[in-house]
């Protein structure tokens, strides 16, 4: 088996971010959130095709960070155990296997990140929190 071309591995970022979001924007838990913050989804996939063509292939369309856009989203610990199991059944649907191993690390790499810097604290429960205990 031949390794796909960037062209194709281009293509198939494109489908999976169409996919995975499709998906977000019906899910009970995602949706809600997705579907009041983003305003115009069209520019919101070209800008996550760009980022995850950074992440696989190393281009240079993206050049921003991810986590000032998300912190202050209405976001809990589990709306990312969510994300990443719709991202995870996407990225192995639509993506080459090597490229969506690489995707699906980096998608975890990035929620635990993303928790750590969104739920620095720890409530009188032991929960992470937005706010000290």
């Amino acid at each position: 088996m031949t390794e796909p071309s960037a062209s194709e591995v281009e293509e198939a970022i494109k489908t999976c971010v169409r996919e995975f979001y499709a998906k977000a924007r019906q899910d009970t838990l995602l949706g809600p959130i997705f579907n009041s913050t983003v305003k115009d989804w069209d520019d919101h996939l070209r800008v996550i095709a760009d980022f995850w063509s950074k992440v696989l292939l190393q281009t240079n369309r993206y050049n921003s960070s991810p986590f000032p856009l998300h912190r202050p989203l209405p976001v809990e610990p589990e709306h990312f155990t969510r994300w990443l199991e719709l991202f995870e059944e996407t990225t192995s649907a639509t993506l080459p296997p090597p490229h969506a191993a690489k995707a699906q690390a980096k998608a975890r790499h990035m929620a635990e990140s993303f928790k750590a810097g969104i739920f620095p604290f720890f409530d009188k429960e032991g929960r992470p929190s937005r706010h000290p205990g």
